[in-house]
């Protein structure tokens, strides 16, 4: 009996249910899920999470797959670091194909670097050590595959994608229409995600996109609205816990409605300039506001340096509970 429980609780902390055949896991502050093909038990892994990531979703694939099983494809919200940190291994060792929007091409192959992060929109830790953070992803050229030009998803019967960018060039959210599960990725998420607080505690907040890498504001608010508009049932985002209920969809709407007092920093150098991109990668990218960049980067480098410490120690113990 003893053994049952530690196992039950083991798989409870490993991961989440978030919708029938839908199962999310976390590791340290960004979310993974896995999606069961109801016609034939196949899956597929969506986003690979951190480069410590990948560990978490084998163990995670074995207990609700069987040991040694492997999914059909990765598919891919958007590159940034904390979203394809496993990718090239998971790939590499399971030998499948990973699907992105075209639009990701350049930052998934070596190709290019994303627009900078911008430490200045504030809102706490995660913000101001943002400039910290990768900003050329992998090279997986040998794996990437476009996602299909009519919206279907590979593996997938009966989700779609949909094309949300604004946080990414070419992020993209998957919506499975018979009960409209949507996995947002980072179009919006479910904290705070600029706080390393709310990040940790997972306190559950419609937000919009991380701030400090969203490069257009104007096209991360109308993937918003798009979003909104598909009125989901059940939300499953980047950063934060799965959502539902009514007022889920109420605060859903409220973020779309009023994008630029709700989801817009105040102040960014992307708020009144957006990066310009293309197939090929950034064409553009507007100057930062000038500042004390020595002091800046000191007390940033403090601040990171105790906070995310803090962070990586508090996921331990409670990992080691």
């Amino acid at each position: 009996m003893k053994e049952q429980l530690t196992h039950t609780k083991e798989k409870q902390n490993l991961y989440f249910n978030v919708a029938p055949g839908v199962w999310g896991t976390k590791d340290i502050f960004v979310n993974m899920y896995m999606v069961q093909n109801a016609e034939d038990g196949t899956w597929v892994l969506i986003d690979t999470g951190l480069k410590s990531s990948a560990a978490r979703i084998k163990k995670m694939a074995a207990q609700l797959f069987g040991e040694g099983s492997r999914p059909q494809a990765i598919l891919l919200t958007h590159g940034h670091f904390d979203h394809v940190g496993s990718v090239l291994k998971l790939a590499n060792e399971w030998d499948v194909p990973v699907y992105a929007h075209y639009l990701e091409l350049p930052y998934l192959s070596g190709r290019a670097a994303y627009p900078p992060p911008d430490p200045s929109v504030g809102g706490g830790l995660m913000s101001s050590a943002s400039w910290i953070y990768p900003r050329k992803s992998v090279n997986i050229e040998h794996h990437l595959h476009i996602l299909p030009p009519d919206e279907s998803v590979p593996f997938l019967t009966g989700w779609k994608y949909i094309y949300t960018p604004g946080h990414a060039p070419g992020h993209v959210s998957y919506f499975r229409e018979r009960d409209k599960v949507l996995i947002a990725g980072d179009a919006f998420v479910t904290t705070q995600s600029e706080s390393a607080m709310s990040v940790l505690t997972q306190k559950k907040k419609v937000s919009g996109p991380p701030k400090y890498y969203t490069y257009d504001w104007e096209a991360a608010g109308n993937s918003v609205k798009k979003l909104a508009d598909l009125a989901p049932s059940i939300i499953a985002t980047g950063h934060g816990k799965p959502m539902s209920g009514s007022q889920m969809r109420i605060d859903l709407t409220n973020l779309a409605v009023h994008f630029d007092q709700e989801g817009v920093p105040k102040k960014g150098r992307y708020v009144d300039d957006a990066a310009i991109v293309d197939a090929n990668g950034v064409m553009y990218i507007p100057p930062k506001e000038k500042t004390n960049r020595g002091l800046i980067i000191a007390v940033s480098v403090a601040v990171a340096a105790a906070g995310l410490a803090w962070l990586f120690l508090t996921q331990k113990k409670r990992k080691a509970l």
